[in-house]
């Protein structure tokens, strides 16, 4: 009995360490004395808790691999637990493997049917595969189980914007804008589809509404521009896109729009200047600027026949 007493004391004292560890921002020691503990862990219970730790804190250190196997660890002590392979699925999706986050998430659901997170991670994948009929269908399923759940409903309304469904898209980012009305996705979505509906002034006002709340966010900038350049006002395009440029220094394609209005008011020095800005950022996007109708009246400077034959982004800096 008092060796046992002993061990228990000794996990806990290395669970304070870990755990004051991690407090003080040292994930390595924190990771050191957690399998410290492991030594000492008597149940499997606790054993598993140590195990959810270690593979956090791993997450945390960017450092998946390491994660992965300890919630594969936890997945062979005790088979039916949800959050190890809902735990193994989120670093699968962090080493670009999404066939094995899917069955992971899948059998995080298999085993807990209520496990709303696995089922929202399915969702995302399937709309990033193309399958966007089994993205409904999860995404559904999520908020039935979370009617709360904004970011489901405005990711459905993305998917259905995409098929062209627009009345189905409006009901579920209206749902979504209900739910939390700062949400800046919503917000801009609901601009998306107000011009898909040929409703420009409401569109504008959404992608204002999305750029209140998140200034970072390059897209709300760049589609409220594009409204503006179908317009024909260019001038207040390029006020726009500098505006965006300004929250966004390094969104390459704020910086080609801006070019191409320069280039259309035939403002020559402004459009080169950023065609070289979206190049240095962006290298593949001089596959568009060779055939972009929009920068025809550029393509007998010299300036911008040597920005075409750049092989390198060296001398663009020049």
């Amino acid at each position: 009995m008092k060796s046992q007493l002993s061990s228990m004391d000794r996990k806990k004292n290395y669970m304070i360490l870990a755990e004051n560890s991690y407090f003080d921002d040292n994930m390595e020691k924190a990771i050191k004395f957690y399998f410290k503990a492991l030594q000492f862990a008597r149940d499997k219970y606790t054993y598993i808790e140590i195990l959810y730790n270690i593979a956090i804190i791993y997450d945390e250190m960017d450092v998946p691999e390491k994660a992965l196997k300890a919630y594969e660890k936890i997945t062979k002590i005790r088979k039916e637990e949800a959050g190890a392979f809902y735990g193994m699925g989120t670093m699968y999706e962090r080493l670009d493997d999404k066939d094995k986050a899917l069955d992971c998430y899948i059998k995080a659901t298999e085993i807990d049917s209520d496990y709303d997170r696995a089922y929202f991670y399915i969702a995302n994948i399937y709309d990033e595969l193309g399958q966007k009929g089994k993205a409904i269908d999860y995404y559904e399923k999520v908020t039935s189980l979370v009617p709360e759940d904004y970011i489901a409903y405005n990711n459905l309304g993305s998917i259905y914007e995409e098929i062209g469904e627009y009345h189905k898209a409006y009901s579920m980012i209206k749902k979504s804008i209900q739910l939390n009305p700062n949400y800046y996705k919503a917000l801009f979505n609901m601009g998306v589809i107000y011009k898909k509906l040929n409703k420009y002034k409401k569109a504008i006002e959404y992608y204002n509404k999305a750029i209140e709340k998140n200034k970072s966010y390059s897209y709300s900038y760049l589609n409220k521009s594009a409204i503006y350049i179908e317009q024909g006002k260019l001038e207040e395009s390029i006020e726009v896109l500098s505006e965006g440029i300004e929250y966004n220094p390094y969104a390459e394609y704020l910086y080609y729009n801006r070019a191409c209005c320069y280039a259309k008011l035939d403002i020559k020095d402004k459009a080169i200047r950023d065609l070289r800005k979206a190049i240095l950022i962006y290298p593949k996007i001089i596959e568009m600027i060779k055939t972009d109708e929009d920068l025809d009246n550029l393509r007998r400077d010299e300036r911008f026949i040597s920005l075409l034959n750049q092989n390198g982004g060296d001398n663009l800096l020049k």
